[in-house]
């Protein structure tokens, strides 16, 4: 009896409590202080905060790697600890502690990335930067609202800061290529016909004209008519006119002094600018490059072994490799003429999981979700689909994006489209993310906080649900669960073997064809990937492998009162921390059980 007591209160506590944070009394104080980091925060990034929903600096664009932002910021962080640290934590509330020690985190590395000249290399094709989320924002389709006149007026001054940011940008990569410091060669060689293509000035084609396009009904002829004049004068000389400015310099300079090496290695101070971003992503500082390395050995090993039994069940007769390249080049495996069907695919999907939610979830997010194609001036650099948060306060569904240049080349298998919407989608980046977004409790800084090991190892980790989820029934699908699994402990060999020098470009693209069912097309812009953004590939089987760790422990020591739900409950209710946080919290979450 008193065990059947016990579960049920345990159930209800679990799961009928509303998602929201700690019950304990907030120290006040320390919560004003949130809410000046956040709002500063905010001011110095601006682009994010009208994509969190917080529209008072819609007006401003970030010139942020000029020298008076970098110090202004430095200031603002150094300032912002020195008062956190007046806080004495052991006397604050469970949930304090833990806000408290995010916040901490987030700062320190922060002020140590300020000290590393990152501003030296201000973008590539592939990270999100100010001259590639201009036309996201100006799309009339993304974050950027276009519901009045002021907004328009808004979107106006961004467009004119636009040119200040890029003389900094080119000044920037300049101070870069005198001191050794510049981009590896092959990506700059993408970046010209991507910063090209957004100086297109066919007022048809270019994307920046589309809200003149889509004015609201409630605008009137003379609004219309003022706005449409102010934009066609501004977007030629503030914006295409700098597109082509970055173009030409990268062609035309800075090309010749690239570097040939697709590593940071080869770069004054690189061995120590690759241990921050090691740092940075995988929120530890446990893990040297030479641990990490061996680690994505020891994975590739385990995963080699499953895909030789998923091997086996097929039926295959020959050897691995050669069940990679059937599964590579047989045309079963790629289905699709059209767009919409590869969208319709993923649609599939989404309705399969719907009915499996519920055995692993007590909660879902209110904010909507939505499958969509990637813009076509971007499908041509990107690697897979992706998701792009919502705002359930603004209506604005969360997004998977998936890109298809060519319908007729998508691989089921080694796109892994159950996996990969599983990942990207639901419950991974989706329910992450959203949650996170609409719990009322959080401070405000950490429902908008992102840090990619508890993210991607979030998303990564509800991969291994796929089985519960009614997915990889079909054990082609199995496989591509299984490549992408493996994918990401390719990624610990090859994005360290690449930045430490172990690794040429083509010796990385050859380790990953011999070790997962994937096209050189698709490896190499993979590895291209890694090249643009050094360590964040790190994060997904990091974060994953330790999620994985703690759920074991707490299924080991709770025995029968262990509760998946439970587990997923806890994972998710404070949002994104660092992993050493996420550890220090869950063991006293399952010590209260």
């Amino acid at each position: 009896m008193k065990k059947l007591v016990h579960a049920i209160i345990l159930l209800l506590t679990t799961f009928w409590v509303p998602f929201s944070s700690s019950a304990q009394q907030p120290n006040p104080a320390l919560h004003r202080l949130f809410e000046k980091y956040y709002d500063r925060e905010s001011y110095f990034n601006p682009l994010q905060a009208t994509a969190n929903g917080l529209h008072q600096y819609d007006d401003l664009l970030p010139n942020d790697g000029s020298i008076s932002f970098i110090t202004a910021r430095r200031d603002f962080y150094t300032a912002t600890l020195k008062a956190l640290h007046q806080f004495n934590r052991a006397t604050l509330s469970p949930a304090d502690q833990i806000y408290y020690d995010i916040l901490e985190y987030t700062l320190r590395i922060s002020l140590e990335g300020l000290n590393l000249h990152l501003e030296y290399m201000p973008f590539n094709q592939f990270i999100s930067s100010v001259a590639t989320d201009l036309p996201l924002f100006g799309s009339g389709e993304g974050p950027q609202p276009f519901a009045t006149v002021k907004d328009y007026e808004n979107w106006a001054k961004r467009m004119t800061a636009f040119k200040h940011w890029t003389d900094t940008a080119i000044a920037n990569f300049e101070k870069g290529r005198k001191a050794g410091i510049v981009l590896p060669k092959d990506l700059v060689t993408q970046m010209i016909p991507q910063m090209a293509a957004l100086a297109q000035r066919d007022t048809a084609k270019c994307i920046f004209y589309a809200p003149l396009r889509k004015f609201p009904a409630t605008f009137s002829s003379r609004e219309k008519q003022r706005l449409t004049e102010m934009y066609t004068r501004i977007i030629p000389r503030y914006v295409l006119d700098s597109y082509k400015a970055l173009t030409t310099y990268l062609k035309n300079d800075y090309l010749a002094y690239a570097q040939e090496q697709p590593g940071l290695h080869a770069l004054p101070g690189g061995d120590s600018l690759y241990q921050y971003f090691i740092k940075l992503y995988t929120t530890t500082t446990s893990l040297s490059a030479d641990s990490i390395y061996r680690l994505g050995k020891i994975e590739v090993d385990r995963i080699t072994q499953e895909m030789e039994q998923n091997k086996k069940v097929t039926g295959f007769k020959g050897s691995l490799q050669e069940y990679f390249h059937f599964l590579r080049t047989d045309p079963q495996f790629r289905p699709f003429k059209t767009p919409e069907q590869v969208l319709n695919a993923y649609q599939s999907i989404y309705h399969k999981i719907q009915p499996h939610l519920k055995k692993l979830f007590e909660f879902e997010p209110k904010t909507k979700f939505v499958i969509r194609r990637v813009e076509a001036f971007q499908e041509a650099a990107m690697g897979g689909p992706y998701y792009i948060k919502g705002n359930l306060k603004e209506q604005r569904p969360g997004t998977f994006f998936v890109p298809i240049p060519d319908a007729t080349k998508i691989n089921v298998v080694f796109y892994g489209l159950e996996c990969t919407f599983i990942h990207e989608a639901i419950p991974g980046h989706h329910f992450q993310i959203a949650l996170q977004q609409e719990q009322a409790g959080l401070p405000a800084f950490l429902q908008q906080n992102a840090l990619y090991a508890f993210m991607e190892g979030w998303a990564l980790y509800c991969e291994s649900l796929g089985d519960s989820l009614g997915c990889y029934t079909d054990p082609y699908q199995k496989m591509g669960a299984l490549n992408n699994e493996i994918h990401r402990a390719i990624r610990l060999v090859v994005d360290v073997g690449i930045h430490t020098g172990r690794l040429s470009k083509e010796q990385a693209i050859q380790y990953m064809m011999n070790h997962e069912s994937i096209s050189r097309e698709i490896a190499t812009k993979e590895v291209e990937r890694y090249m643009a953004w050094p360590a964040q590939a790190l994060s997904y089987k990091i974060g994953e492998l330790k999620i994985k760790a703690l759920k074991e422990k707490y299924r080991q020591s709770q025995g029968t009162r262990f509760s998946e739900p439970a587990f997923h409950y806890a994972m998710l209710k404070y949002g994104c921390m660092p992993l050493d946080v996420l550890e220090r919290y869950l063991d006293e979450w399952s010590a209260k059980l």
